[in-house]
This record gives structure tokens, sequence and C-alpha cells, in this order.
């Protein structure tokens, strides 16, 4: 593994924010070894640390921004693009307003300016992930993949259908990630916009001081009153954008990304999965097992114990939302004894219990600090689909319908190889936990 790297030496750029006009002033600073990429807004009374992370994301249209604690960083990505493309792991950034400036709509005087300062080797080792397991969004005809490569480096494949207008057309880029190749073929490409973007932007009073001259504005014919440096360089400028967003993991990422038309809340979306993929894989690597609740966890949560625990483990939660869970059904369980020796077959009744099992689980992470409990109520919509027999895996999976002072509700599913063994909506009464003792 090769070890993290930061500046050698301080440097400042200045200029307008492309959305905002405002002028702005940014200072790069050397930062020690695990800092990361940390943004400094110091024009603030106090000043406000935002690290550069996908857990800092705000939401926004047309770009990225990251924010923290009522201040944010606008239009961070050319410069985010910059800080991958040279390897540099961990800087302070310090600006001295809300938006990011804009220079030439690019990477490149962010990229030249970095690449001056020269490089420092420091002692720990830059954090890696590789893509393990396929990831996909689609979303309104755009779509992003994340997917396993052989390579030992960042395969992009960018896909941009513009063919309704005439000016942009459809233009298609892969390439290999390295500094030299994004020196050379992405860092002068610059942000464009379609003619009728720009008078929509300015009519709100956004972009108001850019010209044609300042930024790509495309019509019909091509560029107005400019030219392009690349014939296809609104593809180019793109997987800009593309690497800014991803650089955001914190990590150093290997694999193959495929693009059709993303833009950046596709491209923060999968930074996001990539990074929940690769701290999974450190619990597996430090843990033995890719459970996010094993075994001793649960049954500080359930109150149930052999021969009535059902859950073996979780392996996803998002929020109080949706839980994934894991029981895997072996010839050893208790009721196989009667039900039936011949023809072993999990009763119906104790795979719908293993959903609610899950289900408590799930209502537990919003629970926890209530003093309440998740007490079954009942059941609706009731289904057994498919016997489950021994060497089976049971994947329960359980999500939030509606949870009210003293009611809650979730849609459940058990699942053996991809088939559906039983579904039902399962109601909770939420009670004082000392109401049940």
């Amino acid at each position: 593994m090769k070890p993290q790297r930061t500046i050698a030496q301080e440097a400042k750029l200045a200029g307008k924010g492309m959305f905002s006009g405002v002028e702005s002033t940014v200072k790069f600073l050397p930062a020690d070894a695990d800092t990361g990429i940390v943004f400094v807004r110091t024009d603030l009374d106090m000043p406000v640390r935002i690290e550069a992370n996908v857990k800092n994301i705000a939401e926004r249209g047309r770009r990225t921004a990251i924010a923290k604690s009522n201040a944010s960083v606008e239009t961070i990505e050319h410069c985010m693009a910059a800080l991958s493309a040279l390897e540099i792991d961990n800087i302070i950034v310090e600006v001295a307003a809300s938006e990011m400036p804009g220079l030439d709509g690019g990477s490149n005087e962010y990229f030249k300016t970095l690449k001056k300062c020269g490089f420092v080797e420091q002692k720990l080792p830059r954090k890696e992930f590789a893509v393990k397991e396929a990831i996909s969004f689609n979303e309104a005809g755009a779509s992003i993949y994340a997917l396993p490569s052989s390579s030992d480096g960042l395969e992009i494949t960018y896909d941009m259908d513009y063919t309704k207008h005439t000016g942009i057309g459809r233009q298609l880029l892969s390439c290999t990630m390295t500094t030299e190749y994004f020196e050379k073929n992405l860092a002068p490409a610059r942000t464009f916009l379609l003619e009728a973007e720009a008078k929509q932007f300015q009519a709100h009073g956004i972009g108001t001081h850019l010209g044609p001259r300042d930024i790509l504005v495309i019509g019909s014919d091509g560029p107005i009153k400019n030219s392009y440096r690349f014939s296809d360089e609104c593809v180019r400028h793109k997987v800009v954008d593309l690497i800014g967003d991803l650089s955001l993991i914190g990590r150093k990422i290997t694999g193959r990304i495929v693009a059709y038309k993303s833009g950046h809340n596709l491209n923060q979306k999968l930074a996001k999965q990539i990074l929940a993929q690769a701290e999974n894989y450190d619990r597996i690597s430090e843990a033995g097992t890719n459970a996010l609740l094993d075994i001793r966890r649960i049954q500080k949560i359930l109150p149930h114990r052999y021969p009535f625990l059902l859950v073996d483990k979780v392996i996803e939660i998002d929020g109080d939302r949706f839980i994934k869970g894991v029981k895997n059904v072996t010839f050893n369980e208790m009721f196989f004894q009667g039900h039936f020796p011949s023809t072993p077959i999990m009763p119906g009744v104790l795979v719908l219990e293993a959903m609610a099992q899950v289900s408590g689980l799930l209502f537990a992470q919003k629970l926890e600090h209530t003093g309440k409990l998740a007490v079954l109520l009942g059941m609706d919509a009731v289904k057994l689909r498919k016997s489950v027999v021994p060497g089976d895996q049971l994947i329960l999976t359980a999500q939030t319908v509606k949870v009210r002072s003293k009611i809650a509700v979730c849609k459940c599913e058990a699942t053996v190889s991809g088939a559906k063994a039983a579904e039902a909506e399962i109601k909770f009464m939420l009670v004082d936990d000392d109401a049940v003792r």
C-alpha cells in the first residue's frame, strides 16, 4: 500500500464563485496523516471545519456542497477532482466565502496550483478499497454502476446523451484514471450550460457575472462566442465531476464505474454506497462476519432465548426504515423432532415469528432511548408461499409502514434463495418497558 501524502508548501487561489459571483479566496495548507481533506470557513465569526466526506454532503442542484453547523462550502467538485488526481490524502482548505472560486469552470487551475506545491509522503498507509460487489442506481433515465475489476486502477466509462441538442450530441469517454491522464485530458475540460439554461439561471440572478467567454454556453451550433478545447469537452467535464464526487468516499477506489447521463445526485448516491460496502468489508476483516448486529448484540436487544431466538444476525439497516436479517435453518432445530420426523419442515408460525423478531430489531433503532418496547399485536395479509427445510437460509426483511406513539406497523418478507417463503404486515403495540417486566 502506498503511503499517505500531503502538500509540501502552502498555496493560494482567488476568484468569484460560479453560482454566487462572490469573491472567494482559498488557502491550501499541509495537514497531518489521517486528517483527510478538511474545508474551513474562515470568513465566519467562529471558523467552521467541514470534513469532505459523504456524511457531510448537502443536497444541491448542479453542484456538490458539504455542510456542517449551518455553514457550507459550495461547488467543491473541481477542487476535489484535482486533489484526487494528485493523490493528496491530507490537506486543509481554508475558504473565505461560501463558494469555491469558479475560475475557468474546470479543474485546471486547482490542479496546476496544487501540483506546484510539491508533496510530502507520510508514515501511515493510504486508505484504499477495491469494489467487491456490483452497485447500481437508476433514476429518471440516468444510471450509474460500480463494478469489480481485475485492474488495479479506476476505470471510468461515461455515456453522455444529448442527442436532442445538436450543439453537443452524444459523447462517450472511457479511460483509466492516472495523474497524467487527468492533467492532459480532463483538467482543462470546463463546465457547460445550454443556452436556454443560462438564460433561465441569469433571470433568477444566478451567475449574472458570467458571460459566454467565461463559461461554455452551448447553442444549436455549439459554443456561443467561445470554442471547445476538445471535441468531446462536455463528456470530459462530466468525468471530472464524477471523480470529484467519488473522492468524498475518502479512500482511493479501484474498480470500474459505468455512467449514463449521471449527475451529481447519482454520483453522490454511488459514493455513499461504495463507502458502506467498504465499511462492511472492514467489519468482515476485523470480526470475521458481515453482521451489523451479531448474535451477542441481538441478545442485548431482544428478550428471546434458545430455542425461540430466530434471528442469527442483521446484515443491513437503514435507520428505522428498513432491516435485513438472517436465520440459518439446520436439522438440529428442536422443532424438526416433531414437525415432521420423516419430512422436516419449519413451522409457518415460526417463520412469521422470525419476521416479527427482525421487526422488533428494526423498531429498537427508534425506541432505544424512549423506554418503550414493541409487543406483537397482530398480523394481516399473511401468506405462506414456500416450505422452509433444513439447509435453507431465511433472509428476513422488514420495512416500516408507520410508527405512532402507541402503534407501529411494518411490511415483512422471508425469502429463501430469492424465492418468497412468507409475507405479512405485522402490527406492534408500543408499551412502556416496565409494563412487561
